[in-house]
């Protein structure tokens, strides 16, 4: 079901019931103010009877023949007068006599004064009355016809009214809320518009910052997210495809020229060699695009515990050395630790060792001596790292770009490298709340500095 048929639906049931409760309550107060005016009449009706037969002196005959005239034409009311000992002074019909009192119900008014209540759908009163010092019992009863067939064509066109007035209000929420959904539906046949192949297409939205104006601007918001990705997507994978053909390219070419007839085993050795050579960079490239999606996590699903930021800083070196022996950093302290919880940062030792070894790597790559120096200092809450070299530096018109992935500037004939490095390094950097910034002076090497809080 239709969330509009829904709310149609339980907009009915609400008027409807607001509407029972207005009409019950109109209903049976009328019914109440029915019974309370005849019970008035009825009193009044045998106050006059008795005030006829005992101050008027008006015969009892005459009253009853008028009482049988009435009667004929209009439901009179029919009026016994008796004592307190139950003998019977007056009664408008003793052939009827439709009260039928008997002397515990004589008794009854004669001790409360006053009695009411209902014969069938008759009323019936009866009350004391005193006339020179003795107290008479009078009962009045009789059929208010006048009063229910009011009740019974109110009934009826309560419930004529009720029916009705559902219906009306069942089509006017109907159509009320099928022009407060259009909007709704509109935004669902723009949406069905959008796909992978559509990602520009955007939600019209209105000046008004109503709900769907914020739900539409959301969903732009959302949709420009998704086509950055999307791109960003494109373009990674663009990209490893290039880095990941060089390799295999030069591995296929060393191959089959290795087929084509026999060699010696210094030839073959060259071939594997140069073979072994790309098979590294196609690794490395790997590591490095595995490490890149790690840095690419959400900060909640990364492990963060206390570590020693010097600790680490001298793995990295010793990895580096490890790996290209040729290589060499040197750690440096510009100013004295006061206290060994200056070391101590909140972070993820194996990205920010990915870090530091991608930053001692670059700057002995780049360095005519292969040497990197790492110097740390200490400012206020913060720990500070630079990493230098003495190589020839970076141009001017790429610093605005070192960066981004996959980027490489006039320095990619120098040396090899894949372009994910600095921009792996500077994800890291920011996971753990810091900064990267870069010194650089051409031909005169290049510093680049990091700044963690601790």
């Amino acid at each position: 079901m239709k969330i509009r048929i829904k709310l149609t639906l339980l907009f009915s049931l609400i008027t409807a019931t607001l509407l029972l409760i207005f009409a019950s309550i109109i209903y049976y107060s009328a019914k109440h103010n029915r019974d309370k005016e005849f019970y008035s009449l009825l009193k009044k009706e045998a106050i006059t009877k008795a005030n006829l037969f005992f101050k008027a002196k008006v015969p009892a005959q005459t009253l009853q023949q008028i009482y049988h005239n009435n009667s004929q034409t209009i439901n009179e009311v029919e009026v016994a007068i008796y004592d307190k000992n139950f003998n019977l002074f007056y009664h408008d019909a003793v052939d009827i006599d439709f009260v039928k009192e008997t002397p515990e119900m004589i008794n009854e008014i004669y001790n409360k004064g006053e009695i009411k209540f209902h014969q069938g759908d008759w009323q019936v009163i009866g009350m004391a009355y005193l006339f020179e010092g003795n107290k008479y019992i009078v009962t009045a009863a009789s059929y208010d016809l006048y009063g229910y067939n009011e009740l019974s064509s109110l009934l009826k066109n309560t419930c004529i009214i009720f029916i009705f007035s559902i219906i009306f209000i069942f089509i006017a929420g109907y159509y009320f809320s099928k022009k407060a959904f259009q909007p709704v539906k509109d935004l669902n046949d723009k949406m069905n518009e959008i796909s992978a192949n559509h990602l520009n297409l955007r939600l019209d939205t209105k000046p008004n910052k109503d709900e769907l104006s914020e739900l539409a601007i959301t969903f732009n918001q959302m949709l420009i997210r998704l086509e950055n990705s999307f791109e960003a997507q494109k373009h990674f994978v663009c990209n490893i495809s290039h880095e990941l053909r060089t390799p295999l390219a030069a591995i296929i070419t060393e191959l089959e020229l290795s087929l084509t007839k026999n060699k010696t085993s210094e030839e073959y050795k060259i071939i594997l060699l140069n073979s072994l050579s790309d098979a590294k960079k196609i690794a490395k490239l790997s590591n490095n695009l595995l490490d890149f999606a790690k840095a690419n996590y959400d900060p909640s699903e990364i492990t963060f515990k206390p570590i020693r930021i010097d600790e680490i800083l001298i793995e990295a070196c010793i990895q580096v050395q490890q790996a290209n022996p040729e290589y060499n950093a040197s750690l440096s302290f510009k100013n004295d630790v006061k206290f060994e919880k200056e070391f101590i940062i909140n972070g993820n030792e194996y990205l920010l060792k990915v870090a530091f070894v991608n930053l001692i790597e670059n700057g002995c790559k780049f360095s005519g001596d292969h040497l990197c120096k790492v110097f740390i200092s200490f400012l206020h809450n913060i720990i500070q790292i630079e990493f230098r070299d003495n190589g020839i530096g970076i141009s001017p018109k790429d610093i605005p770009n070192i960066f981004t992935p996959f980027y490489r500037g006039k320095n990619k004939e120098y040396t090899y490298g894949n372009g994910i490095g600095l921009s792996l390094t500077q994800k890291i950097i920011c996971l753990h709340s810091g900064s990267i910034t870069v010194n650089n002076n051409s031909d005169k090497g290049t510093t680049f500095i990091l700044q963690l809080p601790y």
